[in-house]
């Protein structure tokens, strides 16, 4: 009887000490989603924060394109209110993002048809400091989505995916870049889409230098 009894207590201990390693693995685990994201959203204000200057600064060459700008600011303002909105998952971000990716390609690739865009420092300058974010953000998805992954993939085995259900663990979206071009940085330079620069004169720019919408 005496025998009986421990071993139901060590069978009892065994649980709990499985249900509370895993409880806390899962603990540790969403800590590391949430601290991944957040890399990824320093990288992402920052992105927000120079498209500004980049806007004024290509706005000032003659004949620009205005739809291209237009397409850039508008992805901008769609991405930076998702970021203010807390029910807004990581897979609508990605798709915001994406489409704000696409428009900087786009016009990347137009103002290599504009010289005096070529020639200029601060174009240069925030397109470089671009690049190097896009790259930073590229490096951060994937770490962020590899610890998805581990996590979402401990959700759907046993025993862990019993211990998920018990203390509500959920799955985690991943961020997921959409469309296939901005999947890759902007370059410097190199060989861009030959678009022929628009000269019709463009029409009342929708946001001054002084009352661009900033980023929060």
């Amino acid at each position: 009887m005496a025998v009986a009894f421990f071993l139901l207590l060590l069978i009892v201990g065994l649980v709990l000490v499985t249900v509370f390693s895993s409880y806390n693995s899962f603990v540790r685990q969403r800590h590391t989603i949430e601290e991944s994201w957040r890399q990824i959203d320093v990288e992402l204000q920052r992105r927000h924060d120079l498209i500004p200057n980049l806007v004024e600064t290509v706005r000032l060459a003659s004949g620009f394109e205005q739809q291209t700008l237009l397409a850039v600011v508008n992805a901008r303002a769609e991405a930076m209110g998702a970021r203010q909105m807390p029910d807004v998952g990581h897979g609508r971000r990605a798709q915001l993002e994406s489409a704000l990716s696409g428009a900087l390609h786009g016009l990347f690739g137009l103002a290599e048809s504009y010289p005096q865009l070529r020639s200029n420092q601060n174009f240069l300058h925030l397109q470089r400091q671009l690049v190097e974010t896009e790259d930073r953000i590229a490096a951060g998805r994937r770490f962020f989505n590899g610890n998805v992954r581990q996590y979402n993939t401990r959700l759907q085995t046993v025993p862990s995916s019993l211990i998920a259900d018990m203390f509500s663990f959920t799955p985690v979206e991943y961020f997921e870049l959409t469309d296939q071009q901005a999947r890759q940085a902007p370059q410097i330079g190199g060989a861009w889409n030959q678009v022929q620069p628009s000269h019709q004169q463009p029409s009342q720019f929708p946001y001054p230098p002084q009352s661009f919408p900033p980023a929060h």
